[in-house]
């Protein structure tokens, strides 16, 4: 008999509050046929609306609204990469979004263990005119999906 060598440590999550949360702009070109479970989410942050109509997160004290993408396959991590614009051989600061792992919690604010999440610098997000959403919640497609969150 065989040994498999997959691990429940090969899962990886990614915190997802933009254009990869499902529904989306993204979510079906990135997600669809990879995710293996969805949760809804929260992080500490701050959330950002871009005017190039894609939000950016930073670091922060609020929370910021989205979900967790449980994947079995590492490789979607190089996808997201490229989509993000980010490559851990460069500085950060030459990176759109930077990679980070962040606590996550459900909505009744209990742990969820961490996660990835990509993130911009204050700075970036200034100098694209972020605005910030006060409410934690992003969305392209204008969906009233914050309303039915249940939090």
């Amino acid at each position: 008999m065989v040994e498999s060598n997959i691990q429940l440590s090969d899962l990886v999550q990614v915190f997802v509050y933009g254009t990869l949360k499902p529904g989306e702009a993204n979510y079906k070109k990135y997600c669809t046929d990879k995710i293996i479970d969805v949760k809804r989410a929260f992080v500490q942050g701050k959330l950002f609306a871009l005017p190039m109509g894609y939000p950016a997160m930073t670091l922060g004290n609020t929370q910021v609204y989205g979900y967790l993408l449980s994947c079995s396959n590492l490789r979607i991590l190089n996808e997201l990469n490229l989509l993000e614009n980010y490559q851990s051989t460069r500085q950060s600061s030459e990176n759109l979004y930077n990679r980070q792992i962040i606590e996550i919690y459900q909505p009744q604010s209990l742990s969820l263990g961490w996660a990835w999440v990509y993130l911009m610098t204050l700075d970036q997000v200034n100098q694209l005119g972020g605005l910030l959403q006060p409410d934690g919640w992003w969305t392209g497609c204008d969906l009233t999906a914050k309303y039915s969150y249940d939090l």
